[in-house]
């Protein structure tokens, strides 16, 4: 009898004693909140105004100069430079871990397993409370505590990273007592 199941016909299929693990998979993508774009988004709308008001102001050329680039200057400083580094923070909560990435120039990246187990507390100002956002401390109690700053729906994040945490738990202690039933077997 010819077993169909196999590569080859005749050979008698493999089996697999790796337990198997699951694949990581992305839960959420999380940024600061944007709420910190406000003063930025109105510095850009004024800013074209306030320009043109004051070129018909001044009438030199040398005070148009003087204009342009302060203008120039106010829309690198106050517009430009704070929506990069607000796009330059972000997290990735997946499946396994969480990932933090910081930075422009010098880039910082922080990772911590799920697996490790953690604790997570929520610190809320009156302001991120209105926004029903939050700064997440998570402390593995080995290194220095990793902080989400002003995540977004900072409750549901809290609930997501406890389950996860939880589940992980789970899956490592019966997968610890899969392999130990399994040496005790031989």
């Amino acid at each position: 009898m010819v077993d169909e199941t196999s590569a080859y016909p005749g050979t008698p299929p493999e089996i697999d004693s790796r337990p198997s693990v699951p694949t990581e998979r992305v839960v959420a993508r999380l940024r600061p909140n944007a709420r910190v774009l406000f003063w930025p988004v109105l510095v850009f709308i004024a800013l074209p105004g306030a320009s043109f008001y004051s070129f018909s102001v001044f009438t030199e050329r040398w005070q148009h100069t003087l204009i342009g680039i302060l203008a120039t200057l106010a829309f690198l400083l106050l517009v430009l430079l704070p929506y990069i580094l607000w796009l330059n923070r972000r997290s990735t909560i997946t499946t396994r871990r969480i990932i933090v990435r910081r930075g422009f120039f010098v880039r910082e990246r922080r990772e911590i397993f799920h697996s490790r187990g953690y604790h997570v507390a929520l610190k809320r100002s009156w302001l991120q409370s209105a926004f029903r956002s939050g700064d997440l401390v998570i402390s593995s109690g080995v290194e220095k505590p990793m902080v989400l700053r002003d995540v977004p729906g900072a409750n549901a994040v809290l609930e997501t990273l406890q389950d996860l945490v939880e589940k992980n738990q789970i899956v490592i202690s019966t997968h610890a007592g899969s392999v130990g039933t399994a040496t005790t077997a031989f």
